[in-house]
């Protein structure tokens, strides 16, 4: 069963924080908090964890379109090619923020992703997923945790998400209730930002 962990955004407690950290190295699945909808990740670099989310969600790790949280835009050159002052400025723009940018991935992605041309970065204007990610020293694969509410897609309530999570995951965060709008997924891996999605943020400031 899941442990059920408290933390506050403002401030998260360190020994929390390492203890969770702790959990996503050893290769456990992690609910926690972001700026938008509560997320499922785990550890990028561990085969092990991202096959068992891809089981979770039904599809095939091969074929798995998740986000990268990073904690800053400097993790960008690990993954993704050299982008311009444009596509930069947009970044800049936006980030900390309610945002996916689709960009072009580059060869040094973990050897789950290799195939992809693509890759998803978000980074979450949240502390708890700030604090997460730095512990850990590399991003963490975030996937949105859907509900079958059709009137509500995404579940706010942490307590309701751990009663339905618990026998799943290895942690789940209460970070407070979580908001029901996904993040707006714009896509810079052309020449002009195309909005794929719409959801929170505002999407002016693209144009």
């Amino acid at each position: 069963m899941a442990d059920f962990i408290k933390l506050y955004e403002e401030n998260p407690e360190p020994r929390l924080v390492k203890r969770v950290v702790e959990v996503l190295r050893k290769g456990g699945l992690v609910i926690y908090p972001t700026d938008t909808v509560y997320g499922l990740g785990c550890d990028i670099t561990n085969s092990r964890a991202l096959e068992k989310i891809a089981r979770i969600k039904g599809v095939k790790l091969a074929k798995a379109n998740w986000s990268f949280i990073c904690a800053d835009l400097s993790n960008l050159s690990d993954y993704v090619k050299q982008i311009d002052t444009p596509t930069f400025k947009i970044l800049k723009r936006a980030l900390p923020g309610p945002y996916t940018f689709i960009l072009p991935g580059n060869n040094n992605l973990p050897k789950d992703f290799k195939k992809k041309k693509t890759v998803g970065i978000r980074v979450p204007d949240n502390g708890i997923a700030h604090s997460l990610v730095e512990g850990l020293g590399n991003p963490i694969v975030s996937t949105s945790i859907h509900d079958e509410d059709e009137v509500l897609e995404y579940t706010t309530d942490p307590e309701l998400i751990f009663e339905k999570w618990q026998n799943l995951v290895d942690v789940v965060i209460d970070g407070g209730y979580g908001d029901n709008v996904a993040s707006t997924v714009v896509d810079l891996s052309g020449p002009q930002p195309v909005i794929v999605r719409e959801g929170k943020g505002d999407t002016d400031i693209f144009y």
